[in-house]
């Protein structure tokens, strides 16, 4: 009977079996392919994940002043305001910033002391007021002139009744009429309109003058103008020849 040969199995050292391992693991990791990612297991398979913001948002509680907004530094400056040579037969109230601040009128100007700052100044005549802007600054007297833009936005500072214009219309004359009312109220005013004339008589061939008038009366809105147009005729002739037109009693109620 042949005997079998003894075959002896040598385990290797421990040391190496460590180190393979190792080789193995790093082995995977860098094949990408034994590592997989960890999902979130939240019932689909299609779930998405979202990030998650583990800082606390900043609040900034400090107000800051808008572009419109002016910071009162408690310091005041000086401001005249004065019409000039603007006539009126009664004071006329300023305003600044929209609220009444005293009267001025012809020779005596207005002194104030107002904040600093941007502010809008305005003198009224009746419901016309023109408006100016200034900045006020500590210390420094500033005066502001209304006259010339009184004179352009409101000519007139009381009820005014006057001839625009005249023109030749047949054997007659129109006259334009402007009835003018700076006031708070409505008013009905009137005038009396006349044109003197001269003609040469029909019967005598000499030339002779004679005069034609007419009322006319208009219902005026505050702060409005109105103008009307007057036709006076002519009679007793030919070749008319007329004066400027004039205007008589005007009234208004």
């Amino acid at each position: 009977m042949t005997r079998m040969p003894l075959i002896k199995t040598v385990n290797p050292p421990t040391k190496i079996i460590v180190l393979l391992t190792l080789f193995i693991t790093i082995g995977c990791i860098l094949a990408t392919g034994c590592i997989g990612q960890i999902k979130k297991d939240n019932g689909s398979e299609n779930a998405s994940i979202s990030p998650t913001n583990t800082f606390s948002p900043i609040v900034n509680n400090t107000d800051f002043p808008g572009p419109n907004v002016t910071a009162k530094s408690g310091l005041m400056g000086p401001l005249r305001v004065s019409i000039g040579s603007y006539q009126t037969d009664q004071p006329l109230p300023v305003l600044i910033d929209n609220l009444t601040v005293g009267v001025v009128s012809v020779g005596v100007p207005l002194d104030l002391m107002v904040d600093e700052g941007n502010h809008s100044v305005a003198v009224c005549v009746g419901v016309i007021c023109p408006e100016k802007y200034v900045n006020i600054t500590f210390a420094k007297r500033l005066t502001l002139e209304f006259d010339d833009i009184l004179k352009i936005k409101a000519e007139f500072s009381k009820p005014t009744v006057r001839i625009l214009q005249a023109y030749k219309n047949g054997d007659g004359v129109s006259v334009d009429v402007e009835f003018i009312n700076p006031t708070q109220k409505d008013l009905a005013m009137s005038a009396e309109v006349s044109v003197g004339y001269t003609y040469i008589d029909y019967r005598t061939s000499v030339r002779m003058g004679d005069s034609v008038r007419s009322k006319v009366s208009e219902k005026v809105e505050a702060g409005r103008r109105v103008t009307r147009t007057v036709d006076l005729y002519f009679s007793g002739g030919s070749a008319y020849n007329y004066d400027a037109p004039k205007l008589g009693e005007v009234t208004q109620e």
